[in-house]
């Protein structure tokens, strides 16, 4: 396994449509872990959060320390895990929904509907590199 890797050698692993799994710390100390829809930009993650997951905000509020995962299940089994503070915004929602949606469905109008059909605005989790790990078995 090769560690110690930059974001550019891993190539497109970022770019796919790849569930990430998110991880919250509950207040009995357990971890949530979460499937969730990203995208990466500017240097950090951005994940959207519907009504339904309201729960992770009051666990982001609590501890906003969170871990982020992103790996493929092919060789060469590439990966990034992204550990950090949490910010809470509320600026970009609707965007977001839109660019994750196309991203994730391949059915463009589909994937039209479904922003379409949330809020225009609502909670996006950013996380930023506190701790970068990432790895691949390309060797």
């Amino acid at each position: 396994m090769r560690r110690n890797l930059t974001l550019d050698d891993i190539g497109d692993l970022l770019e796919l449509p790849l569930v990430a799994v998110l991880g919250l710390h509950r207040s009995d100390g357990s971890i949530l872990l979460s499937p969730v829809w990203h995208e990466f930009r500017d240097g950090g993650f951005n994940v959207w959060v519907s009504l339904e997951g309201q729960g992770k905000l009051r666990l982001i509020e609590r501890d906003p320390h969170i871990s982020l995962v992103v790996c493929e299940s092919a060789d060469p089994y590439r990966g990034v895990e992204m550990r950090g503070e949490a910010q809470v915004q509320h600026s970009g929602y609707r965007e977001l929904v839109r660019r994750t949606s196309h991203r994730y469905m391949t059915d463009a109008a589909e994937a039209d509907a479904f922003a379409d059909s949330m809020p225009d605005e609502g909670p996006v989790i950013r996380l930023e590199p506190g701790h970068l790990r990432i790895w691949d078995y390309a060797e």
